[in-house]
C-alpha cells in the first residue's frame, strides 16, 4: 500500500484556532447565563467564596457550567477543523487528537 505524504498546515491554523478558543469561551458563558436563569431563576451563578451559598449549590454551578463550556468548545472546535480541512484538504492536527 503507497503511504500518502501528509501536507503541512498552514500557519493561518494558529490564529484561527486562538480566536475559535476565545469566542467558544465568550459563547460558553453567555450561555451558562442563561441556563443558569432558566435552572435557578438567579441573575449571578455561585462563587466558589460565596460565604452565603452551600456547597452543593457550588458544585452543581460548577458541573453545569463545566457541561456547557466542554460541549461548546468541542462544537466549535470541530467546525472549525471542518472548516479548514475542506479548504486546505489537510486535518488541522498531526495525530488522532489536537488540544493540548
Amino acid at each position: 500500500m503507497a503511504k500518502k505524504k501528509k501536507m503541512k498546515l498552514p500557519l493561518a491554523y494558529k490564529p484561527l484556532g486562538f480566536a475559535l478558543g476565545w469566542s467558544s469561551g465568550a459563547l460558553a458563558g453567555a450561555a451558562f447565563r442563561k441556563t443558569w436563569k432558566v435552572i435557578r431563576h438567579e441573575d449571578d451563578a455561585p462563587d466558589a467564596l460565596d460565604r452565603n451559598r452551600s456547597w452543593g449549590e457550588i458544585l452543581f454551578a460548577a458541573a453545569v457550567q463545566g457541561a456547557i463550556f466542554a460541549v461548546v468548545r468541542s462544537a466549535v472546535d470541530r467546525t472549525g477543523a471542518k472548516a479548514i480541512e475542506r479548504s486546505t484538504g489537510v486535518w488541522p492536527t498531526d495525530d488522532d487528537g489536537g488540544r493540548d
